[in-house]
């Protein structure tokens, strides 16, 4: 556990989630009362109790867990942390709210994808959470945790069932995937390398530019990413991740335009290419080894979501 900001009380847990420093949970303190933002999976519950340990508190401490959006790596340990934590109520979007309540889709959908041994191994079991322990905020609502109050920022683009959490107490954001992905090992001292992610099915890079320019128009100084934790956020991150997308989004098109079989395929080949390519030419002092495996995954997930919304979202 590590707080990166000095005297925040927000701290970063590692979800250890397929690898170190790709997914992060967050925990805010507000004496001793905690939220933990994004949840990781079942198996990042020990971290979290680790956590909990060395701040000299319990489960019992946690009055809100909050998920920035339901995608399994940010909220897939929420029933397993719902059934430790008695006096936590589960903070989600309005849209996502009955999957946590009833998750057979999302666990059926999940399955589909990954095969149920597959499924098993990332995420374990997911169980449905009493509705009567889930809020649902609205755009702009407003909870409190201790003397901290928290707002809710819907912002769709990646997922129709995304918020960011503004906590005003230390002008910080809970990005969730909305202004994109972060990685540590992505970063010189003066500069990270910032990519959106588009992975499926909800991808919608107008809504997405929106969101980004939401989140900003609140001059936040701390964006803290599932994707991976604290960062100061510069014009040239967010330049860039507006340029980004629309270099997707014309990828997508002129592969398309070429009646390409797979559209799929060929995207993420060139999505790993652009990547590489615009990371080391924003970072100078990470190995290519280095940046060549941290956007692959991504580039093979952003490919995908780009081609769906491509063949299916685009024409509806």
């Amino acid at each position: 556990m590590q707080e990166l900001v000095k005297d925040s009380d927000i701290f970063t847990i590692d979800a250890l989630y397929l690898e170190p420093e790709l997914a992060a949970i967050h925990l805010l303190r507000a004496d001793d009362k905690l939220a933990i933002i994004d949840t990781g999976t079942q198996y990042s519950v020990p971290q979290v109790e680790n956590a909990l340990n060395e701040l000299g508190l319990s489960f019992n401490n946690v009055e809100l867990i909050i998920l920035t959006h339901i995608h399994l790596d940010h909220a897939g340990g929420a029933s397993a942390l719902m059934g430790l934590c008695d006096n936590a109520q589960l903070i989600v979007h309005p849209k996502g709210s009955r999957h946590m309540a009833n998750p057979e889709k999302l666990v059926a959908g999940a399955k589909s994808v990954y095969g149920e041994d597959k499924f098993n191994s990332l995420y374990g079991e997911i169980s449905a959470i009493d509705a009567s322990r889930i809020f649902a905020p609205a755009d702009g609502e407003e909870i409190s945790l201790g003397n901290k109050t928290l707002a809710f920022i819907d912002s769709p683009g990646h997922a129709n069932h995304h918020h960011c959490i503004l906590d005003k107490h230390s002008n910080s954001v809970f990005t969730g995937d909305t202004l994109g992905i972060a990685y540590q090992a992505l970063r010189d001292p003066d500069h990270a390398f910032v990519m959106p992610t588009t992975t499926p099915v909800q991808f919608d890079p107008e809504a997405l530019h929106n969101s980004i320019d939401k989140v900003m128009h609140l001059q936040p100084g701390y964006l803290y990413y599932t994707h991976y934790s604290a960062l100061q956020p510069s014009a040239k991150n967010i330049a860039g991740l507006h340029e980004q997308i629309d270099d997707y989004v014309m990828m997508a098109q002129q592969a398309a335009d070429q009646d390409i079989d797979d559209l799929e395929a060929i995207l993420s080949q060139e999505l790993y290419a652009y990547s590489i390519r615009r990371a080391e030419n924003e970072l100078d002092t990470v190995s290519s080894e280095t940046i060549k495996h941290w956007v692959k995954l991504d580039s093979k997930l952003n490919a995908q979501g780009l081609a769906f919304w491509w063949q299916h979202r685009r024409a509806t």
